[in-house]
């Protein structure tokens, strides 16, 4: 379960989360919200990314501005851009630098990379220059590299934005059939549609909490009257 106790924060004289106060037990939440309206620095409070400045952020019984550490090891966090997150120059070489900690044996890694690859649809990009992948392969390669370390939470910070829509529905399909909890902060209404549960934040407050449905709509009237 992800907690907010009263979350606040500040980016100097500018307030951008307001007393955030939410018990997240479902399995797959959405997060939505205009540009600006503080959805990603809610995210980025989850793994220790941003601290709060006031209030505290629990996940599974651990408090994220106490015990950064071990909540980064439970927490994965996936990046709008895949670039900010690819380390290195292959993909095999990716996915075998986030077992770096895992205590493998060298073999056991290359099986892990191995079946790693394989079940995100890269095996025959394994020592291809992982610049040189689509904009889908390469978030992709980003979820499967986050992936293989086994995180009991993802959270992902608008994981389609730059996808086709070929892309865009494999990544949604993938992060439906995770087994981790999901957080994903995303604009594109038609993945938020289906979920249990939508969070719309609005100036840093949570203006809206319940299904997908009444999360898009009450989003679009935000949209609308913003429009006006």
């Amino acid at each position: 379960m992800i907690t907010f106790d009263g979350v606040g924060h500040r980016f100097g004289d500018r307030t951008v989360l307001r007393g955030i106060d939410l018990d997240l037990r479902e399995r797959f939440v959405g997060v939505v919200g205009a540009n600006g309206s503080g959805k990603s620095t809610l995210a980025r409070c989850v793994n220790g990314l941003v601290r709060p400045t006031s209030g505290r952020v629990v996940v599974d019984g651990l408090d994220v501005g106490r015990q950064t550490a071990r909540v980064r090891r439970r927490v994965g966090f996936v990046f709008p851009d895949p670039a900010a997150q690819i380390v290195m120059p292959t993909p095999a070489e990716d996915v075998a630098f986030s077992l770096r900690r895992a205590g493998l044996s060298r073999s056991q890694t290359t099986a892990r990379v191995e079946e790693t690859l394989e079940r995100f649809g890269l095996a025959g990009h394994a020592d291809h220059p992982a610049g040189l992948l689509s904009s889908g392969q390469r978030q992709l390669l980003a979820l499967a590299s986050i992936l293989v370390t086994e995180p009991d939470v993802l959270v992902c910070d608008e994981p389609t934005t730059l996808l086709d829509l070929r892309h865009t529905r494999r990544v949604a399909a993938l992060l439906h059939g995770l087994p981790q909890q999901v957080l994903m902060v995303t604009h594109d209404l038609e993945l938020l549609g289906g979920l249990e549960r939508v969070i719309v934040v609005d100036e840093g407050r949570v203006v809206a909490d319940g299904d997908g449905p009444a999360g898009v709509a009450t989003y679009r009237a935000l949209m609308e009257a913003d429009a006006c």
